[in-house]
Formats: structure tokens, sequence, C-alpha cells
């Protein structure tokens, strides 16, 4: 990596994980910087004022005169660009950027890029593992795990990054080996004024981009900017030349890459005919950076899921117990319903908490026809609760540990209970893992 040289004068804005990395980042580079956050004592705040504390912090409320007094705002994803004091340095000259276009700048190596509503962390976990399986020295981060920044070096072969939509707001280019937006629907509708507002906010993801991995079942996956990119497939029942696909024979369904079988779908150890999309996703990402077919084919195979994604937490008594507790939109939920329904019986559905303005009515038809009783937690389980009406059986629970209890009552054996919220978990517990943490233990004490 080059030096930067500079005398730019440059505000972080927002600590935390990421607002560590880029301040790291930048006095690694010899920058002037400085660091803002609204709140008092922000996570990172001891770790920065030890490692540099030569750093002028602002805490407290926005500034819009002391953010004019930079040349550069590094915003953290978890703000809005729309901050007042923000947009006031904008309009004063101040450039407005995030770490992934720092990130852009200085990686040396191919990136491959995964956004969506749902199931990116699957998808980029799976590309990482097939990338090292295949031998490649590969840095897996963004969004989950490592910030982007933290994992630049000049050893890297390929980066795989999964990115937010409020990580996407500040990205200009990009500039991915390939790219992929694998689906849209709502969420995060407490941030942005509307869906389209999101779906702009994922589609930076194409900037400069050399490849585009499209979902042929969501429109929303097709990038907007067509001009100079190459384009691969995936889809449910689409075969066809250069496109991953599903199709059914008397062997049961495979993944097909063309009219060539790659793998049958019980080979895959991951729950949900929704999982059949994420890993033809990781299949055209790797095929687009030159991943063998076996190596992809064998870790899909092997591939265990990740905890609270449709995770099998334990049969009882011939009903299955499964924590999707990373179900925090509709969307994901819709996806959960549809793909866990089993043959010979019904779903028992636990949902509810932070709905973040969401449109619960797409809810409706999957309820009425795989859900025998649906339990509502949390602050807005009122309105989930009126977007479901007369669809199924509802009930209201207190707690978790109620709504687990009361499922494992209703439900029959060849039954599944269903733990999907189609909501955040920020009303009733420190975030979607503890609430799953929270939904395994009831479930392994039920007897």
């Amino acid at each position: 990596m080059s030096l930067i040289t500079s005398d730019r004068r440059t505000l972080v804005v927002g600590l935390g994980k990421t607002g560590l990395s880029c301040v790291r980042f930048l006095r690694q580079q010899g920058r002037d910087v400085a660091v803002a956050d609204n709140r008092s004592a922000p996570p990172g705040l001891d770790q920065l004022r030890q490692q540099w504390p030569e750093v002028p912090v602002y805490l407290g409320t926005f500034d819009g005169e002391v953010f004019s007094g930079f040349n550069e705002l590094i915003v953290s994803p978890g703000l809005s660009i729309e901050e007042p004091a923000i947009q006031q340095a904008a309009r004063k000259g101040s450039t407005i950027s995030g770490d992934i276009d720092l990130f852009s700048t200085f990686a040396e190596a191919p990136i491959v890029a995964i956004t969506g509503s749902n199931g990116k962390t699957t998808v980029t976990t799976l590309v990482g593992q097939m990338a090292e399986a295949a031998g490649r020295r590969v840095a897996v981060g963004g969004n989950i795990g490592t910030p982007a920044l933290d994992l630049l070096s000049e050893d890297i072969e390929l980066y795989v990054l999964e990115l937010s939509s409020f990580q996407l707001e500040t990205t200009r280019e990009l500039a991915a080996e390939v790219a992929t937006v694998l689906n849209i629907s709502d969420d995060h509708m407490d941030r942005y004024p509307t869906k389209m507002a999101y779906f702009q906010a994922k589609q930076r993801i194409f900037n400069a981009c050399k490849i585009a991995v499209v979902n042929l079942d969501d429109p929303l996956s097709t990038p907007m900017a067509r001009d100079s990119l190459r384009f691969l497939c995936y889809g449910m029942h689409r075969v066809n030349p250069e496109t991953f696909s599903t199709r059914e024979d008397d062997g049961g369904t495979w993944i097909t890459w063309g009219f060539e079988n790659l793998v049958r779908a019980e080979s895959l150890v991951l729950m949900g005919t929704h999982n059949l999309s994420n890993v033809m996703a990781a299949f055209a990402l790797g095929h687009a950076v030159g991943l063998p077919m076996s190596v992809m084919v064998e870790v899909a195979c092997n591939f265990r899921g990740l905890p609270h994604r449709c995770e099998h937490i334990r049969t009882l008594g011939h009903v299955d117990y499964i924590n999707d507790s990373k179900g925090t939109n509709v969307g994901a939920t819709v996806a959960a319903i549809k793909s866990l329904a089993p043959a010979k019986g019904k779903i028992i559905l636990i949902a509810g908490g932070e709905g973040k303005g969401a449109d619960f009515t797409s809810l409706a038809e999957p309820v009425r026809q795989h859900c025998r009783h649906v339990i509502l937690i949390g602050r807005d389980a009122g309105l989930l609760a009126e977007a479901l009406e007369g669809c199924t059986e509802i009930s209201l629970a207190d707690s978790l540990d109620q709504a687990v209890s009361r499922a494992a009552n209703c439900a029959r054996p060849g039954d599944r209970v269903l733990l999907s919220p189609a909501c955040a978990s920020f009303d009733m517990f420190r975030d979607y893992e503890d609430r799953g943490a929270h939904f395994a233990r009831h479930v392994e004490a039920l007897s």
C-alpha cells in the first residue's frame, strides 16, 4: 500500500468497531484525524484514548460548525448521512465518504462484494470458505467480523465483503471484480423514506464492478446501470446455458450449471429451499473469480450453516425446533416459512419485536398457507396481529420463554416450531444472537 501524503483534516463520525478501524488506518497513513460521536461514552472510546491520545474527540450533540471545519468526513454506517451536521458540512464543501470508499482505494486484490436484505452472511461465509479450500489467500469481513480496513494486506489474493445498505450509502465506486444484490425486501424503513431509497443504496454495490451476479427470482437484483457489465445469473427452475439453476428428475432436486447436474439438494446440510438460492449465488460468485467447481461443490455439501439462521436446535416428540433469530425483516421470515414448511405438518411461528417501520402485510399469505398458530412477542406484536388477523390462530406472549412453552403445547407431530421474528430484537434483547440463544436455552429445557 502506498502512503497517503495529504494535509486534509479528516473527521471520523461515529466510533465503535468501524470508527476505530478508520482511525487506525488513517493514523498509519499519517493523516490528521479527529473523532465525533453523539454518545457520551461510545464503544471503543477507552481504546481510542489509550492508543491515540493525540486524536481530538467531540462527544455529545453534533455541531455543524465543528464538522464544517474538516475537509473530509468518514461516516460510520450506523449514522445516516442525512444528519443535519453532516449535511451542513457537505454544503460547505466537505467530502462525505465511508470506510468502504477508503478500502476500495487501497485494496490491490480483486473484491467479491455481497449485499441483499437476506442471506448475505451465509453467502459471504460460503464464498470465503470456498476460496480458502481452493488455496486462495482470502480475507473475509466488512459488515461481518473484521472491518474492511483491517483486512488490507499486500499478501491477500481475494477479498470477500458483506456490505450493508448503510455502508453503501457512502460508497462512490467500489470497483468490485464481482458484485451481487441477492434480494430486496422491506428493511430499515425507519432509516429510509421509501423502499426505492433503500434499493438505490443497495445498487451502489455495482458502481464500476466488472461482473454482476443476478438473482432471476428477484427483479430488484438486476443492476440499473448495465454499461460494460458482464452478467452471471442464477434462479430456481431457470435451466439455461451459463446459468446456475435447479431442476427435478427421478433422483430428486439438483443444482445445475447450464445443463450439467452439480449436486443434489439432499446432499446439502443446509435447511430450506431459500438456501438452495444462497448456494447458487455462492457458486456464481466463486465461478466469476475462477474458483474450481469441484471445490465449491465439496464445500457447499459440508457447510453446516451459521447460528441463528434456520438453525435446527432439536427434535422433540416428532416436532422440529428451528432458530431463525437472524430473520429480522419480513422478507427473511417469508422465506423461512416457505422454505421450512413441513410436508406433513404445519409451522408454529414465533415472531415480533421492533419492526423498524416495516409493512407486515406480505406475511399474511404464507402464514395462511403454512402456519397452524402464530405467537407474537415484543413491542410491535400488535401491529403484526393486525396484519395477520384472520390468517390463522394468533396469541400474544409476554416473554420468549412463555412463547416457547405455548408453541410446544400447540405443536403436533410433524410440525415445526420456528422462531423467525420479522423484527429487530432491541426491545427485549441485546441483539439477535442474544434472542436466538434465549430461544435455544428454552427449547433445550423442554421435556
